[in-house]
């Protein structure tokens, strides 16, 4: 998939790197760990996938300028990252990447996709918002180190039905 500003493809080991540079510069209090990238890698191909993460290159460059992730189990899945450089934000970026994952969840046949927002990141919850996300609840001091609440969101997959 190509959006005016990058290339979305599936994530391999050799992003884990890049993705992680990008990750500390983002999120530098709570940043994922190499091995968690592993990790979840591991459940992403092959025919029991479960997981789909991908990454998003600068067709200039070939830099990785966007990455995200998807878990699913049973019927519901969860987004586990999402993340847009800022050279690259309103650019639509999220909004593809997110689109990818979305439709990965509607492959895994869920009936409905979770994720967790930090509450002091308005422009996130905004995009989630606008595809349809609405908020649930709190996880109360969910990011750490720094302490922060994470505010649930949850969409409702079109076509199926969850109980």
């Amino acid at each position: 998939m190509t959006t005016a500003t990058a290339v979305l493809r599936e994530m391999r080991w050799w992003d884990i790197e890049p993705v992680l540079e990008l990750e500390h510069e983002l999120f530098p209090d709570d940043a994922w760990s190499a091995g968690m990238f592993w990790s979840e890698l591991a459940h992403a191909r092959g025919p029991r996938a479960t997981h789909r993460y991908v990454v998003a290159e600068d067709p200039a460059d070939g830099r990785v300028v966007g990455y995200a992730g998807l878990a699913s189990a049973g019927d519901l899945a969860d987004v586990q990252t999402i993340a847009v450089s800022r050279d690259h934000w309103g650019g639509g970026l999220g909004s593809e990447l997110l689109t990818d994952l979305l439709r990965y969840a509607t492959a895994f046949e869920c009936g409905a996709v979770l994720l967790e927002v930090r509450v002091d990141n308005t422009r996130a919850q905004k995009l989630y918002e606008r595809f349809g996300f609405e908020p649930i609840g709190f996880r109360r001091g969910y990011y750490q180190p720094g302490n922060i609440d994470a505010l649930v969101m949850r969409l409702t997959v079109q076509g199926t039905e969850t109980d």
